[in-house]
C-alpha cells in the first residue's frame, strides 16, 4: 500500500511538473508568434469592449495567484518582483513559479500530499491568530466579493453595449493570445479546486464554471471557502483541504 501511494505521489508530481512546463512553453511560443504576425500589443485599436472585459477577467484571476505568491515568498522584495512578473507576463510567470515550487519539494514531500506542500510556506510565521483589529479572513471575503461583483458588472455592461462575444471578428491575434493566457491561469486554479474538493463531481462542476465564467467563479469559490473559516483563523488555511486544516490549527 505504501509503495502504491508513493508511486501515485511521484506520478502526480512528475505529471504536474510536465503540465506546467508545457503550458509555459506554449504561452511563450504564442507570445512570440503573435508579436511576429501582429506587432506589439500596446495599441489603442486593440482595446475593444470585449478585449477590455477579457483583461479585467484576466487580472482579477491574477489577484489570488499574486496573494499566494506573496504568502509563499520569504521577503517582500522577491514577492514584489514575482507579482510584477505576474502582471507583465501572466501565465508564463504562473507556470514558471509553480514548476519551481515542485522542484523545491523534498523526496518525502513529493510522496506525501505534494500539492499541500507546494501550497503552503512552512517557514512562514503566520501560524498564529491575527492580533490586529481587522481580520485577514474578513478583509479577503470583502475583497473577493467586490472583485466578483466588478467582473459581473463588467460582463453585463459589455453584453449590453457590445452584444455577444461569440463573433468571429473579435478573434484578433491578440485576443486569441489573451484567451490562451487566461485559460492557462485557469488550469492552475482548476488544479487547486480539484485538490480542494472532496469528490470528482463537485470538482468537475466548479471547473466547468471556471471555464465558462472565469474570475466570477474564482471569486465565488474563494468566498465560499473563506466562509468556512472563522475570522480568527490564519488566512492561509483557505489554501488547504478541510481535513488538513485541523492539523495546521494545532501548530
Amino acid at each position: 500500500m505504501r509503495q502504491q501511494i508513493a508511486m501515485a505521489g511521484s506520478l502526480l508530481v512528475n505529471g504536474l511538473k510536465a503540465l506546467f512546463l508545457v503550458l509555459c512553453c506554449l504561452m511563450v511560443a504564442t507570445l512570440i508568434y503573435t508579436i511576429s504576425i501582429d506587432g506589439l500589443p500596446f495599441r489603442m485599436e486593440l482595446l475593444t469592449p470585449w478585449m477590455i472585459a477579457t483583461l479585467v477577467d484576466f487580472y482579477i484571476n491574477t489577484v489570488p495567484l499574486a496573494v499566494w505568491v506573496s504568502y509563499k515568498e520569504s521577503s517582500w522584495i522577491s514577492a514584489t518582483l514575482w507579482v510584477i512578473l505576474l502582471i507583465c507576463f501572466g501565465s508564463i510567470t504562473t507556470c514558471g513559479y509553480i514548476f519551481m515550487q515542485f522542484l523545491k519539494l523534498s523526496p518525502q514531500e513529493s510522496l506525501q500530499d505534494p500539492i499541500y506542500h507546494v501550497l503552503l510556506n512552512h517557514t512562514n510565521k503566520d501560524d498564529t491568530k491575527p492580533n490586529g483589529k481587522h481580520s485577514p479572513v474578513a478583509v479577503a471575503r470583502i475583497l473577493f466579493s467586490l472583485l466578483g461583483c466588478l467582473m459581473l458588472g463588467t460582463l453585463i455592461y459589455t453584453l449590453l453595449t457590445d452584444g455577444s462575444p461569440f463573433r468571429k471578428e473579435l478573434l484578433t491575434p491578440w485576443m486569441t493570445a489573451t484567451l490562451i493566457d487566461f485559460y492557462i491561469n485557469v488550469v492552475a486554479l482548476a488544479v487547486w479546486v480539484a485538490y480542494k474538493e472532496s469528490n470528482w463531481i463537485s470538482a468537475f462542476f466548479w471547473i466547468v464554471l471556471l471555464i465558462c465564467f472565469g474570475s466570477i467563479t474564482t471569486c465565488a469559490y474563494i468566498v465560499k471557502e473563506l466562509l468556512q473559516l472563522t475570522w480568527q483563523d490564519p488566512l492561509y488555511l483557505v489554501l488547504v483541504r478541510q481535513d488538513n486544516r485541523q492539523g495546521r490549527k494545532q501548530i
